[in-house]
């Protein structure tokens, strides 16, 4: 393979497809990203600050020997996006201190060996109250809804529709301004992986795509804004907002998940 060029064809709609050999460099990569964000559980507590969180987060991924895919991308300087309460996604990590009762999102992106493992959970600091606990099931869950969707021969609609029809049922609102995402060799690339939409539409799902599926989902209404450091996206209601991402690659009858808990704490009110 020449130097810079990517391995596998790409669909018409731009969609890079993998060979399932490749499988096995995503799985390193995304149990690396996912250990870590393990590790994190005990640094979040009442009084800690998110400029911690992620000096933490950085030091694990030079521990390693892998590398930040976060720090320098169009200019951030963290490795780590940490989203509290109302903020949606792209939270920068500083001096806020968490209190009591905080939800927070920690998203972490690592490559090894030249392949991106991207993921992100959910935490709470302190005592979680009812309405957040209910927040993060649904959207733990709508994300699982969105993955079951994933097999040859589904659209990308019908991982958007599965999400969104979950989501709407309980009454809370799935934000349409950001989206998941092909990767692979790279961090972001096609397809954009829409979590709402209806029903066979969009492209086709073929073994050898590989992306992200992250909803985000309110307590509130779905509109979102970005404030002015450019990258920090808020709920325009000021509502509670949560997210989970994982990164999966479609297979020959399904899908796999390169970024699943080692420990079995990919939600935060697991059993410590």
């Amino acid at each position: 393979m020449l130097k810079n060029e990517l391995p596998g064809h790409v669909t018409k709609e731009g969609i890079r497809i993998y060979d399932v050999a490749d499988y096995p460099g995503m799985h390193r990569a995304g149990a690396l990203a996912a250990r870590i964000l393990d590790e994190m559980a005990g640094h979040v507590f009442v009084g800690q600050t998110t400029g911690e969180l992620d000096r933490i987060i950085t030091e694990k991924v030079e521990e390693a020997g892998a590398v930040s895919a976060t720090i320098g991308y169009k200019g951030y300087q963290h490795a780590s996006c940490i989203s509290v309460n109302h903020v949606v996604c792209h939270g920068i990590p500083g001096q806020k201190t968490l209190k009591d009762g905080d939800i927070l999102n920690i998203d972490v992106t690592v490559i090894v060996d030249g392949w991106y493992g991207d993921t992100s959970r959910m935490y709470v600091a302190g005592k979680l109250s009812r309405k957040a606990e209910r927040l993060i099931q649904v959207t733990h869950d709508s994300l699982m809804k969105g993955i079951e969707a994933v097999r040859p021969g589904n659209t990308f609609g019908d991982i958007g529709h599965a999400i969104q029809s979950y989501v709407e049922a309980q009454r809370m609102s799935v934000v349409r301004d950001f989206c998941g995402h092909g990767l692979g060799r790279v961090f972001h690339a096609p397809p954009n992986v829409l979590h709402y939409g209806r029903p066979g539409t969009g492209a086709t799902l073929e073994e050898g795509m590989l992306f992200t599926i992250e909803p985000m989902v309110n307590l509130g209404r779905p509109e979102t804004k970005t404030l002015a450091d450019d990258w920090t996206a808020v709920t325009r209601d000021k509502s509670l907002s949560a997210q989970f991402e994982h990164s999966i690659g479609v297979t020959a009858d399904g899908c796999e998940i390169f970024t699943l808990s080692p420990a079995g704490r990919f939600h935060p009110t697991y059993s410590s």
